[in-house]
């Protein structure tokens, strides 16, 4: 699997890190076009990046409808991402995706169709999307997600506790959840189009790390905005100041939103420019957003035989 050797153990609750901290929304504004204007990538460059996206991609079903059958085709495309003929032109003899996303009850489904493949299960859980359920009823949902076979835990956070600064209730909430997780990695779901503000998001961010998110995640791709390039800088930052604090590495998921090949390679550019190539991992670093692996797959046709290719061409989970 992709995980990371070591989590994040986290810390003690320190408001003090919370304090004095403002976000300049167009200065961040002003840095997310910048990022993405200064490096062009064509070519074999562009291609490569593109390979790298769906390394990095949680490939997702979580629909109302979502059937064992739906479950095993999404593992399927999971395994094999492109069309062989692609991948051979490409010079790759073997290509996933980062992990798999469903619902808890579809867990088990996705585990024994994953079997031997080394992709990752991971599950949405605690009242996702709303996460507007008693605790210990969201805490019952993490331990059956991870006793289905769940290696990672998509959990979501009360958003009130961030817009009433009920930094303490926050922390305590992700720190039980965290508890439950186990040994299944966790990545906390800030739903930031909720949040109102980038300092919102920046602080949310900060209690969730220091709780033991071993990652944090923009959106559920539920919300009006979901990932946004000035949101995830200013997550990404907060991120690093935590890892400067700590010595702690934790990921990063954008979620929502992103639907293009030039989006895979918009938020690539942020990670390596802010953090480094080391976040262009799976370890470190997956997408959300399923339906963008469709527009690569034919942003990769058309770099190996010079012309264009129509999406039905192509299967789809």
């Amino acid at each position: 699997m992709t995980h990371p050797q070591t989590r994040n153990p986290g810390t003690a609750l320190t408001p003090s890190w919370l304090e004095d901290v403002a976000v300049n929304t167009p200065a961040a504004e002003e840095r997310a076009i910048k990022l993405t204007a200064n490096r062009p990538l064509k070519g074999t460059w562009q291609a490569a990046w593109l390979v790298n996206a769906i390394r990095c991609m949680d490939l997702t079903t979580l629909a109302g409808d979502d059937t064992e059958a739906r479950v095993a085709r999404l593992c399927a495309k999971a395994r094999r991402p492109i069309a062989e003929p692609i991948l051979c032109a490409l010079g790759l003899d073997h290509l996933t995706t980062g992990a798999v996303c469903v619902y808890p009850t579809m867990v088990r489904s996705a585990v024994r169709a994953l079997d031997g493949s080394g992709i990752p299960v991971a599950s949405v859980a605690t009242g996702f999307p709303s996460g507007l359920m008693p605790l210990a009823l969201r805490l019952q949902e993490i331990n059956y997600a991870v006793a289905e076979g769940a290696a990672e835990i998509d959990i979501v956070i009360t958003r009130a506790h961030v817009l009433r600064g009920e930094w303490a209730a926050l922390y305590d909430e992700i720190a039980a959840m965290r508890d439950a997780c186990g040994d299944a990695h966790m990545k906390a779901i800030l739903a930031t189009g909720d949040l109102q503000t980038l300092t919102n998001v920046y602080k949310a961010s900060m209690v969730a790390m220091q709780a033991g998110a071993d990652f944090i995640k923009t959106s559920t791709g539920k919300e009006a905005v979901n990932a946004t390039l000035p949101v995830s800088l200013t997550m990404v930052r907060a991120l690093r100041d935590y890892g400067d604090r700590t010595g702690a590495r934790v990921g990063f998921k954008p979620a929502g939103g992103m639907k293009t090949a030039q989006d895979a390679l918009n938020w690539q550019i942020l990670m390596k420019e802010e953090l480094g190539n080391d976040w262009l991992q799976p370890d470190l670093f997956r997408l959300g957003a399923s339906s963008m692996l469709g527009n690569i797959e034919l942003a990769l046709s058309q770099h190996v035989t010079g012309r264009l290719a129509a999406s039905h061409r192509h299967a789809i989970a």
